[in-house]
């Protein structure tokens, strides 16, 4: 019996060094307070000239309303309690995982974010 052929290879940017820190400014920009406005200005202004940018900015944003969406949520179920500690998980993991995010783009990699509504 054959044994299958590998699945295909994502494909590999041509990644720059001004993409790369686009990327990190992107990420950046979360952790200091405009966690969808600054992300969403550098990927309208790029998209068009980096599909590294494009799919970068995407999968970011991605993140920041689904992360932004489970926060709410959250805050809502607050007033039975159990939502105070999934409001401090959410928390957590929105800086954490935009550290990991960071740390992805400085090597010119997309990080695909865990439990990301997929809407642009």
């Amino acid at each position: 019996m054959e044994t299958p052929p590998p699945p295909p290879a994502l494909p590999l940017y041509a990644v720059t060094q001004d993409e790369k820190t686009l990327g990190i400014v992107m990420h950046v920009l979360c952790l200091v307070g405009f966690p969808i406005l600054g992300p969403l200005i550098v990927w309208l202004v790029k998209k068009d000239q980096s599909s590294y940018l494009d799919r970068q900015g995407r999968e970011l944003l991605n993140f920041q309303l689904s992360y932004l969406l489970y926060g709410f949520l959250s805050f809502l179920l607050c007033f039975i309690l159990i939502g105070i500690p999934l409001l401090i998980a959410v928390g957590v993991a929105t800086v954490v995982l935009t550290i990991i995010g960071i740390v992805n783009a400085s090597e010119g990699k997309i990080y695909r974010f865990p439990l990301t509504i997929r809407l642009l």
